[in-house]
C-alpha cells in the first residue's frame, strides 16, 4: 500500500511540473499536467500550453504511440478532468474513448461546470479513479483558479519595495526629479516583470500612475501582457500617461463617465460605497483570477486594512531613506525569506483573509 502510494506521488509530481509549464498562458483555465503510464514507463505526458488549446489530456493521449496498450495503462492528471464543452471538447469523452480505464486525479475541479461531475462520468464508464493524490500541491499551484471559484473573486498579490529602514519612497516635491526612486536592483526588477507575466493583471493606485508613470509590461521578461489597472477617482492623468498609450489592454476605475478608446475602458465606481469590492466584483465578472497590487501606499493598505487578500511579496532594500513615506506592516511572520543580490524578499500569507 506504501508502494502504491510512493509511486502515485511520483507521477503526480510529474503532472504538477508538466503544468507549471503552462503558468500565465493558461487563463482563465487551470494548470494542468498529464501522464500515462504502462508497465511502469511514462509512454505519453503533456500539459495545457494555452487558453483555447488542447489540454494536458488530449496532448498526452496524442503523445502515445501504440494506442492499442491504452487499455491496460493509467492516466495521472492533477485536476479533475473536464466533462463540458468550452473552447475544447470534453476530455471526459476523449478518454473512455482512448479505453483508458484507470485515472489517478490530484484535485476535484471547482468548476460548477464540472465539481465532481467528470469524475463521475469516468466512474459510470466503468473507469478506476482515484482521488486526492498530492491533493494540497495541486491547490497551491492553482490557487488563484480555487480563489476565483471558492471567494468570487481573483487571488490577490500585494507587491511593494520598502528601503532598509522601512520607507517606501522619498517624499517628492514639485523640483524633486520625476520617476521612481529605485530602492531595488535589475534582478528584482526582472523577478517583478516574470511575476508580471505570470498573473492575469497588475493594479497601481492613480497617485503612483501621476508620480512615477509606470508602464506595467513585461518588458524586462517574455510572457503575456497582464491586464493593467488603475483606480483613481478624477482619472486627471497628465499627457504622456503610459497607462493611456492604447498599447495594451488597460482599465481604469473612476467616478466619472468617460468615453472608452482602442485598448482603455474606463469603469465608474460608486465612490459611497466600498471601491475595493466593487472593483474585485468587475473582476471576478470579466474572469480575471489573479491581480498583483503594486502600490502605492493608499492602494496597498486599502487591501491590508479589509482583509481582502492572499499573498504578499516585500522586498527589503540595502539603503536608508531616513525620512519618506512609511512602508505598509504586516502582522505576521513571513513564510518565506529569500536573499537577493541588493535585498531580502519576504513572502507572507493572509491565513485569516475575510473573502
Amino acid at each position: 500500500m506504501q508502494r502504491r502510494k510512493e509511486i502515485d506521488e511520483m507521477y503526480m509530481a510529474r503532472c504538477l511540473d508538466l503544468a507549471s509549464m503552462g503558468r500565465g498562458y493558461t487563463y482563465p483555465n487551470p494548470l494542468v499536467g498529464s501522464v500515462i503510464i504502462y508497465r511502469d514507463s511514462i509512454i505519453g505526458e503533456g500539459y495545457h500550453r494555452e487558453f483555447g488549446k488542447p489540454h494536458s489530456e488530449v496532448n498526452a493521449i496524442e503523445m502515445v504511440k501504440d494506442k492499442s496498450v491504452l487499455g491496460e495503462s493509467t492516466m495521472y492528471v492533477n485536476l479533475e478532468p473536464c466533462c463540458h464543452s468550452g473552447k475544447t471538447p470534453p476530455c471526459t469523452d476523449l478518454i473512455i474513448r482512448s479505453g483508458i480505464r484507470n485515472i489517478v486525479i490530484g484535485s476535484v475541479d471547482p468548476n460548477p461546470s464540472v465539481s465532481g461531475s467528470g469524475i463521475r462520468q469516468l466512474e459510470n464508464s466503468g473507469c478506476n479513479v482515484t482521488t486526492g493524490v498530492l491533493e494540497q500541491e495541486g491547490k497551491n499551484l492553482n490557487r488563484s483558479f480555487f480563489t476565483y471559484f471558492e471567494k468570487k473573486r481573483p487571488y490577490i498579490i500585494l507587491k511593494w519595495a520598502e528601503s532598509a529602514d522601512g520607507y517606501l519612497d522619498r517624499i517628492r516635491t514639485e523640483d524633486a526629479p520625476i520617476g521612481p526612486n529605485w530602492i531595488t536592483g535589475e534582478l528584482e526588477k526582472t523577478l517583478v516583470h516574470i511575476w508580471r507575466a505570470h498573473e492575469q493583471a497588475v493594479m497601481v493606485g492613480g497617485g503612483t500612475v501621476i508620480i512615477d508613470n509606470p508602464r506595467l509590461t513585461v518588458r524586462h521578461w517574455t510572457g503575456r501582457q497582464p491586464l493593467r489597472i488603475s483606480i483613481s477617482r478624477e482619472a486627471n492623468f497628465p499627457g504622456g500617461t503610459n497607462l493611456l498609450d492604447n498599447q495594451y489592454k488597460t482599465l481604469i476605475y473612476t467616478e466619472k463617465i468617460l468615453p472608452a478608446s482602442e485598448a482603455l475602458e474606463y469603469v465608474q465606481l460608486d465612490y459611497n460605497k466600498d471601491t475595493i469590492v466593487q472593483v474585485l466584483k468587475d473582476l471576478y465578472s470579466r474572469e480575471i483570477n489573479s491581480l498583483i497590487v503594486e502600490g502605492g501606499k493608499k492602494l496597498l493598505e486599502s487591501f491590508l486594512n479589509s482583509g481582502i487578500w492572499d499573498e504578499a511579496r516585500v522586498f527589503k532594500g540595502d539603503r536608508e531613506f531616513l525620512t519618506g513615506i512609511k512602508a505598509p506592516t504586516i502582522n505576521s511572520s513571513p513564510v518565506n525569506r529569500i536573499f537577493l543580490f541588493q535585498s531580502e524578499l519576504k513572502i507572507y500569507r493572509n491565513w485569516n483573509h475575510k473573502r
